[in-house]
């Protein structure tokens, strides 16, 4: 099975995102961890978070949360697809060229 575009739950590489939504914390465990109320598509994942992975939410009265869903598999993969093509630039070195793509 190819693992090219699958990536793991809460594995950090550089283009993929590093928030996956805002969820409501249901209680505090221990003096550093979190237990969030996860979607049912997030099942698989444990609920209970460190602090460190947590982004604080400033509220806006004009934000409106709408995340999308995520189709995570039961070995907690999912594939990203991307968008569209933004740019495409080629390095050129002295021996051979470096294709270039920012992909959305």
């Amino acid at each position: 099975m190819p693992t090219k575009g699958v990536h793991r739950f809460g594995v950090s590489r550089k283009l993929s995102p590093s928030y996956i939504g805002s969820f409501e914390i249901l209680e505090r465990v221990g003096t550093l961890a979190y237990r969030l109320a996860l979607p049912l598509q997030l099942s698989g994942v444990h609920n209970v978070f460190h602090m460190s992975m947590l982004r604080q939410y400033v509220p806006d009265s004009q934000h409106i949360i709408d995340y999308q869903t995520i189709k995570v598999g039961e070995d907690v993969a999912y594939k990203e697809m991307p968008v569209y093509i933004l740019e495409r630039n080629e390095k050129v070195l002295r021996n051979w060229s470096i294709p270039f793509v920012r992909v959305q």
